[in-house]
């Protein structure tokens, strides 16, 4: 059985860090190997490999109980729960990582993926070109197999062409930018609004036409400034509900 081993996580000193590290290992939960200890590291060994301290350590593991990924037993270790799932809500808080911890933990398929004329609705992000590589994905809940939610990104033909999409099955389109890629992200803007599933949506997802659901773009910029992906996600609206968490200065 192969030992547990979290994600790195590059923190960012303008959030909180218990959250990040929480974000963090929660998507490295969720995103496990079949074959992956249920055991985690001691709470110590963990605050070593995040860079923080055990009390911090300690709240991002309590979030995770409370959510019910994991269970914490006296003298006898933390564990994964096995048929751990994600809850509903998406929080959304300022933190890449907390990007790749939304979108990771269902079971992904690529419907398909290739070069093609910039949409009117995005030529706004991609001016000075006139083709995307698009990748269509459906996402079905780890446990149950239902469809939650699918998605369409629009990435630019230079950095399409390191992607391989067999690894979009296995990591959120972020991770795959940023780990796989190479990609120095500096920020993604999230919109979240409410639409009506149009006749692709609802057959995707197996909800009535014109059912309400939650559309999610995201507009990913590079340290240049520019935006190198664009993806909308179109959500049931009977699963998900997004939180957005304010935090004082």
């Amino acid at each position: 059985m192969t030992a547990f081993a979290p994600d790195s996580l590059v923190l960012n000193r303008k959030l909180p860090l218990w959250y990040q590290v929480s974000q963090s290992l929660r998507a490295s939960i969720l995103g496990r190997t079949p074959d992956a200890s249920l055991r985690l590291p001691t709470e110590e060994q963990l605050a070593t490999h995040y860079g923080v301290s055990v009390l911090t350590m300690r709240q991002a593991l309590k979030e995770l109980e409370e959510e019910g990924l994991i269970s914490r037993h006296r003298r006898r270790g933390t564990f994964i729960e096995p048929g751990a799932r994600r809850s509903t809500p998406r929080r959304l808080l300022g933190s890449i990582d907390a990007i790749v911890a939304q979108q990771s933990g269902e079971r992904t398929t690529v419907l398909g993926h290739g070069t093609a004329p910039v949409p009117g609705e995005l030529a706004e992000y991609f001016p000075e070109v006139t083709e995307v590589v698009a990748y269509r994905r459906l996402r079905r809940d780890g446990e149950s197999g239902e469809p939650t939610n699918w998605a369409e990104n629009a990435v630019r033909p230079e950095l399409a062409a390191a992607i391989d999409p067999a690894d979009l099955e296995r990591w959120p389109m972020t991770k795959v930018l940023r780990d796989v890629v190479g990609v120095r992200i500096s920020r993604i803007t999230d919109t979240v609004e409410a639409r009506l599933a149009d006749p692709e949506t609802a057959a995707l997802l197996q909800v009535p036409l014109l059912s309400p659901i939650l559309h999610y773009t995201g507009v990913t910029y590079d340290e240049d400034g520019r935006v190198v992906d664009v993806a909308r996600i179109r959500y049931r609206g009977d699963r998900f509900s997004f939180t957005v968490t304010v935090e004082a200065q």
